[in-house]
């Protein structure tokens, strides 16, 4: 994997790996790299929850994600509070089993900061 950042002046960036894909940002008036960081730990898991859930009968799913950071620099994540929601009827304890094996086993970016982060999570299920 091989990847590459622009300074594009200002506060922005562009963010290019290998095949030439990009994400911009702007660390002021948009998401910064740590919230971007955040974000990726919960679209990592989030692609194995919908993955695992293949055959079941589901419409929505997404995660909400809240983090506390060290107060000095530098400012890493301490704990992460991850809360799934799943739209459809699924089993819960299903889903538990998936998120579970996520972060203990497929997903790569939360299995990162498991030994340094507390990450605890739970699951909402809607009808």
């Amino acid at each position: 994997m091989q990847g590459k950042v622009e300074w594009l002046g200002g506060h922005g960036i562009k963010c290019i790996n290998s095949n030439g894909q990009s994400l911009d940002l702007d660390w002021e008036d948009g998401p910064s790299p740590m919230q971007v960081t955040l974000q990726m730990i919960g679209a990592c898991s989030l692609v194995d929850v919908v993955t695992g859930l293949k055959n079941r009968p589901f419409s929505e799913v997404w995660v909400e994600l809240d983090s506390s950071r060290a107060e000095h620099s530098p400012r890493v994540f301490t704990s992460i509070e991850m809360v799934y929601h799943v739209t459809g009827d699924v089993p819960h304890n299903l889903v538990e089993r998936i998120i579970a094996k996520s972060h203990e086993k497929y997903c790569s970016v939360s299995n990162m900061f498991n030994q340094t982060v507390d990450i605890s999570w739970r699951v909402e299920i809607h009808d």
